[in-house]
């Protein structure tokens, strides 16, 4: 008795060995296409990783916050190929921008660095930035973080943090709206942002450092070892310029009475109101410094001893016309301060020259007049007949 059919037989037939063949090759093809595509950006990314690496060594080797920005502005910007670059620092005690006022950055590039007292005034979103953002520029939110940019269409904002604050953010900004998108990984940048931000925190804390070592604390003033280092390079200067300097030397009269009678609160009050006063007759080009005590001086560059003269009597000025107020509450005093000024010049002749020991000579000859000023009664400026040569 025969079995029922349980359906139709499967083809035993063999498959087309030429279309295997083809089948296997097209798959082989498209996986040596893959095999070049991950290569490629194997590559890409190998050398990217190095240019990242050579940009943050970079970074790292910032001398100075002069060298930082420049090398976060335009480094940046030639080694990555973007059209613009933007540091933009939380700043609220305004003490970095009191930092790169001095010398270390009189000359360096800040077009591209903005300080801000809170980073949610130019942009919202910085608020929460934990991660790089990359996406499309808006300029709702982003007009005020890129003033006057050229076209932006795509930005790449890159947080600086330290010690779990973000300190600012690094702008990246294309013309090509795909250049940045949020489909781009971005761990390359975010370790670029972390480099960057130790790099700011360091360099900050060297100009403080520096700061320190050369100004004094109490009036902002340079001290005396950075007055003598600057007047030995501007007597070399005014020798190779053939134009003379003058020194001023300054003292606050009576100062050990106001210390006495008001206190030493009420003393350091005082001479960092003197010091104020000073300052607003100076020009950029002048130096002044705390000398010691209730001592301050003045250097003049391409100046002669009648100039010295007039600046000295706008400084007297400039302190005994109104009354400096002592103290604070219910009682506040007020003391009406007066100067004694030295002048005198410096005309370095040709040749070699000690410049320490020219240095000396001019403030010996200014601290001279400045005796003689107070030996006639004090409140006066004096000026000395000799010119250091």
């Amino acid at each position: 008795m025969s079995r029922p059919s349980s359906g139709p037989r499967r083809s035993t037939v063999p498959p087309d060995p030429i279309e295997t063949l083809e089948a296997l090759e097209r798959e082989n093809s498209a996986l040596r296409s893959r095999l070049a595509t991950l290569t490629e950006e194997v590559s890409r990314n190998d050398a990217l990783l190095r240019k990242s690496q050579e940009r943050e060594l970079e970074l790292l080797r910032a001398g100075s916050l002069a060298q930082l920005f420049e090398r976060l502005l335009m480094g940046l910007k030639t080694s990555y190929q973007l059209d613009g670059v933007m540091v933009v620092l939380n700043d609220p005690q305004h003490e970095i921008r009191h930092l790169i006022s001095g010398d270390d950055l009189a000359h360096g590039p800040q077009a591209g660095v903005m300080f801000v007292d809170a980073l949610m005034t130019v942009a919202p979103q910085l608020a929460a930035l934990e991660r790089p953002w990359l996406g499309p520029y808006r300029r709702a939110d982003h007009e005020l973080l890129l003033p006057g940019a050229d076209h932006p269409a795509s930005l790449a904002l890159i947080p600086l943090r330290r010690h779990d604050e973000l300190d600012g953010v690094l702008v990246f900004m294309s013309n090509d709206p795909f250049r940045f998108t949020k489909e781009l990984a971005s761990d390359f940048l975010a370790h670029l942002g972390l480099v960057a931000a130790i790099c700011v925190e360091n360099a900050v804390n060297r100009a403080r450092l520096l700061r320190s070592g050369l100004t004094d604390f109490l009036t902002g003033f340079h001290n005396r070892r950075y007055l003598h280092a600057r007047l030995r390079e501007e007597l070399a200067r005014a020798q190779r310029a053939r134009l003379p300097i003058v020194c001023l030397m300054i003292d606050v009269d009576h100062f050990k009475r106001i210390n006495d009678q008001y206190g030493h609160l009420a003393g350091d009050a005082v001479l960092r109101e003197v010091a104020q006063r000073i300052d607003t007759e100076m020009r950029i080009s002048d130096i002044g410094a705390r000398f010691g005590g209730d001592e301050f001086a003045m250097v003049l560059s391409q100046a002669d001893i009648g100039d010295g003269e007039r600046v000295a009597r706008r400084v007297l000025n400039a302190v005994r016309q109104q009354p400096i107020a002592i103290g604070t509450g219910s009682n506040p005093a007020s003391e009406t301060v007066t100067l004694s000024i030295g002048v005198a010049a410096a005309n370095p002749g040709p040749g070699p020259h000690d410049y320490k020991v020219l240095a000396e000579r001019l403030i010996a000859e200014a601290d001279a007049a400045l005796y003689r000023a107070k030996s006639a009664g004090r409140n006066r400026v004096a000026t000395s007949p000799n010119v250091v040569v």
